[in-house]
């Protein structure tokens, strides 16, 4: 598959015009822009000459008073006012983001966290959207022209929700979104490229505020991630906040306003960046009230107050290695990616868990923005040299809500995107003519410890006996992660689908923890679905008895009418309980009492059929020649 000759759908294919398209690493702490000019990607200044932009925006009572480096200036004096690690808001709800510390005030908007300003409250769609505008009129005033589209990177745990929001901040900043491609799979497009990789390699991207970690199979231009992992709260930022944290502790600085702890952690960040190329580093900071912490910072302290992160991401990386099933000897190399990965507790931590020296010759922070710019310069269809196919994956599995409460996989996480599945469900009751489709992600047996992404109903089905009606539900993945579901009854070909929107993301740890407690509850996960099982299997014997004996409760004698009705209220209490072994032992024992009374009934009926019919007739009847 050559994606070079393919120009996304409105795009211009006429032959030698070069079309102006970008990449866009939209991080939580620094955004960048880059493009392939002259055959080579690179990221693009400002008028400055400086290719990073802080993703911090600074409201005034005009809107935007200052973005980027005059923004983090700022930050100090203005707490409020001035906003920073939106991203990790990005499609998120009030309840998900309680727990973050962040220095200004949050609102609980409708579906999304909003952030309150002294001039207004702001979604972090539109701080996300403001930056978005910033690095787009950055590269139409380098590359001189209007841009034709983007391609935008998110961390490989974005969901639905997390991407959409990106999606929508985009659209709010007029830019053409391309596509979404994962963090770590434009890190590995632009290494392979470069250095043309093959083998298996992982990518470690620790930016501010996120951590992936997937990996890699490299052959013959084709990308395919096999496995991805991570903390979606887990970043530089982190290792900020700890060392903040140690200084409050240590110095008895608890009652910090929210401008002081800004102030604290601003200068903790400049100690870790100092660190990062010397041994030691001086924190001086003054607060009002003759507070004052001024002292020198060594590496080893910096390690010891931020080990426990270094364990979180090296724990990530074993995990997603499993997924993977893969050892570390499978490993061909180790590519670093992220801001955060400049840290040499970072380096050594990852060179001594592999065992060999991780690959650093690309900047760490301009590596995703180089590999996005790759890709958009092929989706604009200006290159057609060389064969390239990316496949991404989804974290997560999809599937419904069945009977019980039960969760049916139709997409298993770690499936290859774009990808579109479906599965054929059917009716429950007699003349149903209706379905709720519920549509959730997660690995839990139970819908309840699932995570529910959207619901519809199919109207219209046709009336028929439980169990005749064939419900084809697809499951549609696109290149850039987003769901759409699909509804059809095949007889007569009614349907319904939704494009899956849901109006917040997953909390900080949630997907991990989700992936987490599938196989720490495995054991009792399946005895729950088992059990659910039964007890759907029971009400349906129930039901249908019920429906039998309404009908046809003539064909039996009276002991053997009241030994079926006796089974049948005690099988419809069983169902009630959780005894899986009694309701089993109940299944059993009454379908082998009915098997008598069912076969009267069959008899029944073709005499029925057949009453007053001549042989030529039932011939006619059975299709005879």
């Amino acid at each position: 598959m050559a994606l070079l000759q393919i120009a996304e759908p409105g795009l211009s294919t006429a032959p030698h015009e070069h079309r102006l398209a970008v990449g866009i690493d939209l991080g939580t702490t620094h955004s960048l822009v880059a493009s392939v000019r002259s055959g080579s990607a690179e990221c693009l200044p400002d008028e400055r000459g400086r290719v990073i932009l802080p993703s911090v925006v600074r409201y005034g009572e005009q809107g935007v008073r200052n973005l980027g480096e005059d923004a983090l200036a700022c930050a100090d004096q203005d707490p409020f006012n001035t906003i920073f690690s939106a991203k990790r808001l990005m499609g998120r709800g009030y309840a998900d983001v309680v727990g973050l510390k962040l220095p200004y005030r949050l609102t609980d908007g409708q579906g999304m966290v909003g952030i309150q300003t002294d001039f207004g409250a702001k979604s972090p769609v539109e701080v996300s959207a403001d930056i978005l505008r910033s690095l787009k009129k950055r590269a139409e005033a380098t590359l001189g022209g209007d841009l034709v589209g983007a391609v935008i990177t998110v961390p490989a745990y974005f969901d639905d929700a997390q991407r959409q929001a990106t999606k929508d901040a985009a659209q709010l900043a007029g830019l053409n979104v391309l596509r979404l491609i994962n963090e770590p799979t434009a890190a590995a497009l632009a290494y392979g490229l470069d250095q043309k990789a093959q083998g298996r390699f992982v990518v470690f991207d620790l930016g501010g505020g996120t951590f992936d970690v997937s990996v890699l199979r490299l052959t013959g231009g084709v990308f395919e991630v096999l496995a991805t992992g991570g903390d979606s709260a887990l970043g530089g930022d982190d290792f900020d906040r700890a060392l903040a944290d140690h200084f409050i502790t240590t110095h008895k600085l608890n009652d910090l306003n929210h401008q002081q702890r800004g102030r604290l952690v601003m200068a903790c960040r400049r100690v870790k960046e100092q660190i990062s190329s010397e041994h030691t580093a001086f924190l001086s900071v003054e607060f009002e009230k003759g507070m004052t912490i001024a002292e020198t910072v060594t590496a080893e302290q910096f390690r010891e107050i931020t080990a426990h992160l270094v364990k979180k991401a090296m724990t990530a990386t074993r995990k997603t290695l499993r997924d993977a099933e893969l050892s570390i000897d499978d490993i061909d190399g180790v590519v670093m990616v992220g801001g955060s990965t400049r840290m040499p507790i970072v380096r050594k931590a990852v060179a001594e868990f592999f065992g060999k020296d991780p690959l650093i010759n690309l900047n760490p922070d301009e590596v995703v923005a180089i590999g996005a710019s790759i890709q958009a310069d092929k989706l604009a269809g200006n290159r057609n040299d060389e064969e390239l196919l990316l496949l991404d994956v989804i974290p997560l599995s999809l599937g419904l809500e069945t009977m019980g409460g039960l969760t049916e996989r139709v997409i298993n996480r770690n499936s290859t995107i774009p990808i579109a599945r479906a599965q054929e469900f059917t009716t429950f009751k007699d003349g149903q003519t209706a379905m709720a489709i519920h549509v959730v992600q997660g690995e839990r047996e139970l819908v309840s410890e699932n995570r529910s992404l959207a619901r519809f109903e199919l109207r219209g089905i046709p009336p028929m006996v439980a169990g005749a009606a064939r419900i084809r539900v697809t499951f549609q993945v696109d290149a850039d992660g987003l769901l759409e579901v699909t509804a059809m009854e095949t007889t007569s070909g009614v349907s319904a689908h939704i494009e899956v929107k849901p109006s917040y993301g997953l909390s900080d740890d949630q997907i991990a923890d989700m992936l987490k407690s599938s196989f720490a509850n495995a054991e009792a996960d399946m005895h729950a679905r088992q059990l659910r099982e039964h007890q759907v299997e029971a009400m349906r014997l129930v039901e249908s008895i019920e429906s039998a004996l309404a009908h046809d409760k003539a064909l039996l004698d009276e002991q053997e009418l009241a030994d079926i009705e006796s089974e049948t209220r005690l099988l419809k209490q069983l169902a009630q309980t959780e005894q899986l072994r009694d309701i089993e032992a109940g299944i059993e024992k009454l379908s082998h009492l009915t098997e008598n009374f069912a076969a009267r009934r069959m008899d029944a009926g073709i005499k029925k059929a057949l009453t007053g019919k001549t042989i030529d007739g039932i011939s006619t009847t059975f299709g005879s020649k």
